[in-house]
């Protein structure tokens, strides 16, 4: 059995998964994104007793030589060694991964991704997130970035669109997360019609062939087809699951695919993109996936 944990910046998960892959959820609570001391006895306490290993699925860049996390979203763990920290806590072992490589790493062995070796995974909602998992390891990287193509430049090549250049949240100016998102939809029809207006509003007018949401749409896969298409062509992936809030919306996704599919380098025939369901269930089964390899390893 093992206790797993998928943390935001606005609540905390924690459930109980065995051999099965299904995690039993016992209890959500906020998260404690300032105070590092309440983050720490928040954790304890829905951990409960026991010494089942524990897996946590974070919104935060693990560093993998140094351990030391950084997040945008839970400030307070940022140049903290989580893991470490939490094992003198709670008096057990603990392992931690960033929340889109829990996503991709459930996906590829639990979900879409099954029998094909590499996978990339995909999130785009509030914001823009992803990870890659090729024979079934997570792809971390030097820095543990990788995967992260949320966070190059944003450029609308096919549609010759000039972009505003909007400060992004990781300190750069004009990456793809600052238009590809859900923000980032609102933000396109604000800068090309001078229109304020939710993305929930502007994909439906899209669905009814509204002129002006038709063109905002358009570039928004432009943007996002684009920078998805180069890391196509980086990592060759053959299957891409795609979660978050706008991937609920299959139309988007399968035009989204489309665009990716014909900005490929070698011809993709078969449909790349697949939206899944229960991004925040699949990061439990990712942590819990990845604390118990992890912790065999060490006992090997």
């Amino acid at each position: 059995m093992i206790c797993c944990f998928d943390i935001g910046g606005s609540k905390a998960v924690v459930a109980d998964m065995g051999s099965d892959n299904r995690p039993v959820i016992r209890d959500r609570q906020a998260t404690p994104a300032r105070d590092y001391d309440a983050f720490r006895e928040t954790v304890k306490v829905m951990a409960g007793e026991g010494d089942a290993p524990v897996g946590i699925s974070i919104a935060a860049v693990i560093d993998p030589v140094t351990g030391l996390a950084r997040s945008a979203n839970i400030p307070c763990i940022t140049g903290r060694n989580v893991a470490e920290d939490l094992r003198e806590t709670l008096l057990r072992p603990v392992y931690v991964i960033n929340d889109a490589n829990a996503f991709a790493l459930a996906e590829a062995l639990t979900g879409a991704g099954v029998g094909h070796r590499q996978v990339l995974a995909a999130i785009i909602g509030t914001g823009i997130g992803g990870a890659v998992v090729i024979d079934g390891r997570v792809m971390t990287g030097a820095t543990g970035n990788a995967g992260e193509w949320g966070h190059g430049p944003a450029s609308a090549m096919r549609t010759g669109t000039f972009l505003p250049a909007i400060e992004c949240g990781c300190g750069q100016v004009g990456c793809v997360d600052t238009l590809g998102a859900a923000r980032g939809i609102e933000r396109l029809h604000r800068h090309l019609h001078g229109i304020e207006s939710d993305s929930v509003t502007i994909l439906a007018q899209w669905h009814a062939g509204e002129e002006w949401a038709t063109r905002t749409v358009d570039v928004f896969l432009d943007i996002v087809g684009g920078a998805l298409a180069n890391i196509v062509n980086m990592v060759d992936p053959s299957i891409i699951p795609v979660s978050g809030g706008l991937a609920q919306d299959e139309t988007l996704v399968e035009a989204l695919d489309g665009e990716v599919r014909q900005r490929c380098l070698i011809e993709r025939s078969e449909r790349l993109l697949v939206p899944v369901q229960g991004g925040a269930e699949k990061a439990l089964v990712g942590a819990a996936i990845f604390a118990r390899e992890a912790h065999n390893a060490g006992n090997a």
